[in-house]
């Protein structure tokens, strides 16, 4: 165990040592100053062991050169961020306009383009369009004729019913192919309660179209066809013949509609709009003349020569838009006609009608 003795006791008993010996015989002053130096190199030594004694507690330390040290940096790095850049992205929701439509899936659901018809031949054109825009389509809006061959088509035919944004609906209007061989086109676009039109593609500035093509007539010979009646019934029409007549309709209260020359109130008339005893309004056929639902398909000529025609009337407000009806005419003709609307306000019904020769 190491000496507990303070240096500076021990450091003081060896000056008064030293002066002490200045008094004393040569002799003894050599013995004395080996003491001395003995005495100091102690002194030296316990002073040296102090300096390396440390507390329990502390750990002893290898001293070190300086010059061997590796420096340390007093310079604090400057943090270098490793994240990309965040790059702001707009999350608004691009506004979508009210009325703007797009092509179905098919577009044509009848008639593609460049259909052959013979000249004079009906048909019904089909269209699939889908809403597109934020406004939903309602029984103000309409398909509209907008340019090109309108082939006997009514201007404008109403919605059936409501189209929401994201659905798709068929859009159908009855068109005659013309009369002289050639090629035709008819443009249409859709039209807002506003009466402004609005068609397809980027802007809803495209219109969606119908394009067909006559076929030229054979030469009829010299000698006229004479048709030679026969005891026996004629077998139905395999092919739609051409109309004798196309029209289009609106029909008062207690008014009444030639199918065979499209007047309204004239002697002959095929059918009669009036009210009946429970407040509702019915088409009912006059003179010889017949009539019967078909249903919302376009019936062919045949397929109305083949239906079951009576002289019960059609209740309108049991009818759905859009139904087709077939009649024969107090002249024996066939043809078939289309409920196109029901007016709640004014009680008018509208009719689309084509008569067969």
């Amino acid at each position: 165990m190491r000496s507990s003795i303070p240096a500076f006791v021990l450091l003081f008993a060896l000056l008064s040592f030293a002066l002490s010996a200045c008094n004393l015989p040569r002799d003894a002053v050599s013995s004395t100053e080996m003491s001395v130096t003995q005495a100091y190199e102690t002194v030296q030594a316990r002073l040296t062991g102090t300096a390396l004694v440390t507390t329990p507690d502390q750990t002893t330390a290898t001293p070190t050169t300086a010059a061997t040290s590796s420096p340390t940096s007093l310079t604090t790095p400057i943090a270098t961020s490793t994240t990309a850049p965040t790059v702001a992205i707009s999350t608004a929701t691009p506004r979508v306009a009210c009325d703007q439509a797009a092509a179905g899936n098919p577009i044509d659901v009848t008639i593609p383009d460049d259909t052959v018809f013979q000249p004079g031949v009906s048909f019904t054109k089909v269209w699939r369009l889908q809403n597109t825009g934020s406004c939903t389509w309602n029984r103000s809006y309409a398909v509209a004729f907008f340019s090109g061959d309108q082939m006997n088509a009514p201007a404008s035919m109403t919605l059936s019913g409501d189209v929401a944004p994201g659905q798709s609906v068929d859009l159908s209007v009855d068109m005659v192919a013309p009369t002289k061989a050639g090629n035709y086109q008819g443009n249409w676009k859709l039209r807002n309660a506003a009466n402004v039109l609005f068609g397809i593609g980027p802007g809803s500035a495209a219109p969606f179209w119908v394009r067909i093509v006559v076929a030229v007539t054979a030469t009829p010979t010299s000698t006229p066809r004479i048709a030679t009646p026969t005891a026996t019934t004629a077998a139905p029409a395999t092919a739609t013949s051409p109309a004798h007549i196309v029209g289009t309709a609106s029909l008062n209260v207690n008014a009444m509609l030639d199918f065979d020359n499209d007047r309204i109130n004239t002697s002959g008339s095929d059918v009669a709009y009036t009210a009946n005893e429970s407040g509702k309004h019915q088409l009912s056929p006059q003179g010889n003349a017949l009539i019967g639902l078909y249903g919302a398909s376009q019936p062919a000529q045949s397929s109305c020569q083949a239906s079951a025609l009576g002289t019960s009337p059609v209740v309108v407000e049991d009818t759905p838009s859009g139904t087709y009806l077939c009649y024969r005419t107090d002249e024996g003709r066939y043809g078939r006609a289309r409920l196109s609307s029901f007016n709640a306000d004014n009680l008018t019904v509208t009719l689309e009608f084509l008569t067969w020769p």
